[in-house]
């Protein structure tokens, strides 16, 4: 059975995931480290982490596997979930994949160097678009009819 798993803190597509999530009756876990509050929604689970770096990254990564869906903006979480099977798209609606990730997490790790050599180097993409929001949509519903069919 497909599940949605969300990286949920800092996560700027929750509400549309749960869109998705019940509209294709898929159960939904929003995984923080606190601060949100539980959905009335049924198939909408809440849990909340101990503090701590990486705690709720950690646990989406322990159960995510075959078949299931994770939304995170955090690359190296990606890698681990994309290694156990599940697949993972980040919250503008950009899929990772076995053959991205890698590269994906190289210019992470580069990025990360040239921050550190020099502190005055802005990082930092562009602003949250709607034209995000309609990409994460689509993503998410081929994803997840991809999951379900297993291909």
């Amino acid at each position: 059975m497909t599940t949605l798993y969300i990286d949920a803190d800092a996560c700027p597509v929750k509400s549309e995931a749960e869109r998705v999530a019940t509209r294709l009756g898929v159960p939904m876990v929003l995984v923080c480290n606190g601060g949100i509050r539980p959905s009335r929604n049924p198939l909408v689970s809440l849990v909340v982490v101990e503090e701590g770096p990486d705690a709720a990254d950690l646990w989406i990564a322990e159960h995510c596997g075959p078949g299931d869906v994770v939304v995170t903006a955090d690359i190296p979480l990606a890698d681990r979930c994309v290694k156990a099977g599940a697949r993972a798209l980040q919250p503008n609606g950009e899929v990772f994949t076995e053959a991205n990730i890698g590269q994906r997490l190289a210019t992470r790790d580069l990025m990360q160097d040239l921050r550190a050599a020099n502190p005055f180097l802005q990082g930092g993409g562009a602003g949250f678009s709607r034209a995000d929001r309609s990409r994460f949509l689509q993503a998410l519903d081929r994803l997840i009819g991809a999951a379900r069919r297993g291909g």
